[in-house]
């Protein structure tokens, strides 16, 4: 027979038993890991989902019938913060029908490069959906995970991702994101564990993968970049991943700053109040942002595009900067209801010869939303982007050094200097 007090102290080891695992995740091989406090999803990587345009569509031989039907798709990711254990979120959100994934793997690319065909062989791992299954159909307007999977990531890294699709996806609608600057490459048949991708095609898009997200300790968090294709890399080296928030990641590294995921949620076209491509801040910003796995912290900059789009008369360029200040104090105030911290940019330049947004009402507009950005204390911090990579003699300018040759998207020094000038303190 038990005492009572040697029961009680029984029941109490059974609970803290249980509530230790009640969250347990399972891996591909079935076995559970613990899931307590002490960890989390954290994405680690994320591509804005939009729809595809039809200019922007995999090659002709890999839609015929079906886009990617019967035949193999691989794709890299850059990945931030280092993990043990990953899962990948991909998206039907804007396809006109199911998409069936019909298997699916994961490698480290040949040589650790971005955009290769290649993958090293030794690391191949098969990635697989709802408990072991090897292939998925994911609704129409729907996204899944896989499940997780151990696959040690250092940070800064390159993974590669190979998916066939026996079937292919009906239609000509479907899910991706253009403005990759990475190559992706596909071949007929089920090449996911093949060494390489040979006889095929390759584009610079992404197509279905929306996330990667680390499974990470309670400390590791996400930073979400919302933004148009100056932050979407226009003006970056192809497979070079040298955009912006890329450069800001290695210099957050230098400074040892290992625990916070770079997440790049920008396209090139995009817009905060109307009109562009892809889906607009104000309709995305909740998926993209707030329910971001482990987001922490999130950053706009955002607005030329409505801007420089805008009449260049004074009261249409005074309309669009008070809904975009309205638009920026909703996403605001949202993040700090759900605890998100934010830091607003300063619209950059656009003026010059050729510019189709160059006008001096355009450009007045763009000092007057920066002037609120900097001085409202709407956000947590600021950055002056205008600043760090205008021309100091003619405000409505980049600097002649930064300047990627359209007077609006800065070139790779142009990042750079965004990167360096990124408060670090924002992090702290």
């Amino acid at each position: 027979m038990f005492s009572k007090s040697t029961l009680k102290g029984i029941a109490a080891s059974l609970l803290l038993v249980s509530a230790q695992w009640v969250d347990a995740v399972p891996t591909t091989s079935g076995v559970s890991v613990r899931a307590d406090e002490d960890y989390h999803w954290v994405s680690t990587w994320t591509s804005m989902p939009q729809l595809v345009e039809q200019n922007n569509m995999p090659p002709s031989q890999f839609v015929s019938g079906g886009v990617f039907k019967g035949a193999t798709l691989r794709q890299t990711f850059h990945l931030t913060i280092g993990t043990d254990r990953l899962r990948i979120q991909f998206s039907n959100t804007f396809g006109g029908s199911d998409l069936p994934i019909t298997a699916a793997t994961i490698a480290f690319p040949a040589g650790g490069k971005a955009g290769v065909a290649g993958i090293d062989t030794s690391t191949v791992k098969p990635l697989t959906f709802k408990n072991g299954a090897a292939s998925i159909t994911i609704p129409r307007g729907q996204v899944a995970y896989t499940d997780p999977i151990d696959f040690k990531v250092p940070a800064d890294t390159n993974i590669a991702v190979s998916l066939y699709f026996q079937q292919g996806q009906s239609g000509n609608s479907i899910t991706g994101h253009p403005g990759s600057r990475t190559t992706s490459h596909m071949q007929t048949g089920n090449q996911v564990n093949a060494a390489t991708l040979s006889g095929g095609a390759n584009t610079k898009h992404w197509y279905f993968a929306s996330a990667v997200e680390s499974w990470a300790p309670a400390n590791h968090s996400a930073f979400i970049i919302l933004g148009d294709s100056i932050t979407d890399g226009r003006g970056s080296t192809d497979d070079g991943n040298n955009r912006w928030p890329d450069l800001l990641f290695a210099r957050m590294l230098k400074n040892n700053i290992t625990h916070i995921g770079v997440n790049n949620q920008a396209a090139g076209g995009n817009t905060v109040l109307s009109g562009g491509l892809g889906p607009t801040l104000l309709t995305r910003y909740k998926r993209d942002a707030l329910q971001a796995s482990g987001v922490k912290y999130v950053m706009i900059f955002e607005g030329v595009n409505d801007i420089g789009n805008g009449g260049t008369d004074s009261g249409s360029q005074n309309s669009i900067v008070s809904r975009l200040q309205s638009a920026y104090t909703q996403i605001v105030k949202d993040c700090k209801a759900a605890g998100i911290k934010t830091i607003g940019a300063t619209i950059t330049q656009f003026s010059g010869s050729g510019q189709s947004y160059s006008n001096p009402a355009r450009d007045q507009g763009r000092q007057k939303i920066n002037d609120w950005i900097l001085n409202s204390k709407t956000f947590d911090a600021t950055v002056d982007f205008a600043k760090i990579i205008g021309d100091p003699n003619n405000k409505a300018q980049l600097a002649r050094q930064y300047d990627g040759g359209d007077h609006l998207h800065p070139n790779v020094a142009g990042f750079q200097a965004m990167a360096d000038g990124f408060p670090l303190e924002f992090f702290r």
